[in-house]
């Protein structure tokens, strides 16, 4: 198996849990061994990867802005293609330039994915019940890439991707051991730095820089 061969599960949660005008976004970046897998909430329609006459690659974030800023400062983008970003609007991201952005997350060794890959039209919290249909699926994603190391944003998906009740700024920096497959992976949990959380972004890069120099 490899990791497109879970979009078809994927697209079929969408029609579930999603607004069914758009698309899910899958995930990006380096997909053999990464350095760190980056796993986030879920995805909303700021993501103009989503649109259906998008017909490039429906990785995290595109279109967007704030995140950016993130990589950008725990070193994950560099500062042309940080500045790049920031000068254009959503509708200005080409299938192209999307591409371009995640060759820079590959050549860095990072991979990008969400819990939740069904997409909403705004950034409204999904119950816990939607976001454990998607774990299995996850796990699976995370054999196939075998990552180094994982990060999960926010106390949400923490503590459904760990199993167990998590706040985040009680296990800042805690190495936590996670078995998926046959393989044991550490886990580390980091503020969520978008949204209502970008109050948090300077904390989160505090505990990045950390671990991923750790």
């Amino acid at each position: 198996m490899n990791i497109k061969d879970l979009n078809v599960e994927y697209d079929k949660l969408q029609l579930e849990y999603g607004e069914p005008t758009l698309s899910s976004i899958y995930n990006g970046g380096c997909e053999k061994n990464p350095d760190v897998c980056f796993v986030f909430m879920n995805p909303t329609g700021k993501n103009i990867a989503s649109t259906k006459e998008w017909k490039g690659r429906r990785s995290p974030w595109i279109g967007t802005k704030n995140i950016w800023k993130l990589f950008y400062r725990i070193g994950i983008i560099n500062r042309d293609l940080f500045d790049n970003i920031k000068s254009k609007k959503a509708c200005e991201w080409t299938e192209e330039f999307a591409d371009l952005v995640y060759k820079e997350i590959e050549n860095k060794k990072v991979f990008i994915t969400n819990l939740g890959k069904c997409t909403q039209i705004d950034a409204r919290p999904l119950p816990d019940r939607v976001l454990k249909e998607y774990l299995e699926l996850l796990y699976k994603e995370i054999e196939i890439i075998n990552p180094k190391k994982i990060i999960v944003f926010g106390n949400q998906v923490s503590s459904i991707f760990l199993n167990k009740k998590i706040c985040v700024k009680s296990v800042r920096r805690q190495e936590f051991k996670m078995k998926i497959g046959d393989k044991e992976y550490p886990v580390y949990s980091v503020f969520y730095p978008i949204g209502n959380g970008m109050r948090n972004i300077d904390l989160a890069v505090e505990d990045l820089n950390y671990i991923l120099n750790k």
